[in-house]
C-alpha cells in the first residue's frame, strides 16, 4: 500500500523538514518487506488564499483514485500508536492500494472534506503547527511499520 502526506503549504529546509526526511526513509526501507510504501509528499498551495474549500478542492485534485482517506484533524479520535498499526495494516490487508493522510493549513481541513474521510485521526485536543505535524505523521508512519514488523523501536 503506498503511503501518500498530502499537506497544505509548503516545507522549506529546516529541522523539521530534516526529520521527515529521516523518518521516511526509514519507513521506506521498513515498510518495504510489510507491502508497505513508498511514501509519498504532495504539497498544494492555494496562492490564491481563497480559502478552505479551496484547499480542499486542491487536495482533492492530489488524491489517488480509490485512497482511503485519513485527515489529521483535532476532532479526529485519538489512538494509540499500535491501534495505528493495525489500522494500517487492515487497510493493507482489504487490498487498498493507496493510504492518503490528508493535513490542512491554518484554518484546518473543509468540513465537506472531512466529512469524506474514511478516518479522522488527532493527536490530541491540543492545536499543533501543522509543519509540526508532518514530523509526527512522518514519526508514526515509521513506528507503525516498526510495530509490524516486531522491532523494539516501539517500547510498551
Amino acid at each position: 500500500m503506498r503511503v501518500h502526506i498530502l499537506a497544505v503549504g509548503r516545507l522549506r529546509a529546516g529541522p523539521e523538514k530534516t526529520l521527515i526526511d529521516d523518518y521516511l526513509d526509514r519507513f521506506d526501507r521498513t515498510g518495504r518487506a510489510l507491502g508497505l510504501g513508498p511514501v509519498r509528499v504532495i504539497e498544494v498551495e492555494d496562492k490564491k488564499n481563497a480559502g478552505m474549500a479551496a484547499e480542499a478542492d486542491l487536495l482533492r485534485k492530489a488524491l489517488p483514485k480509490g485512497a482511503v482517506i485519513c485527515t489529521l484533524d483535532e476532532r479526529g479520535k485519538v489512538i494509540s500508536s499500535p491501534d495505528f498499526a493495525d489500522r494500517l495494516a487492515g487497510w493493507r490487508d482489504t487490498g487498498r492500494q493507496d493510504l492518503a493522510l490528508i493535513i490542512g493549513g491554518a484554518d484546518g481541513i473543509d468540513p465537506a472534506l472531512r466529512a469524506e474521510a474514511d478516518f479522522s485521526l488527532s493527536f490530541g485536543k491540543m492545536v499543533w503547527p501543522h509543519m509540526l505535524v508532518r514530523v509526527m505523521v512522518a514519526e508514526q508512519v515509521y513506528r507503525a511499520a516498526t510495530i509490524l514488523s516486531g522491532s523494539p523501536y516501539h517500547r510498551v
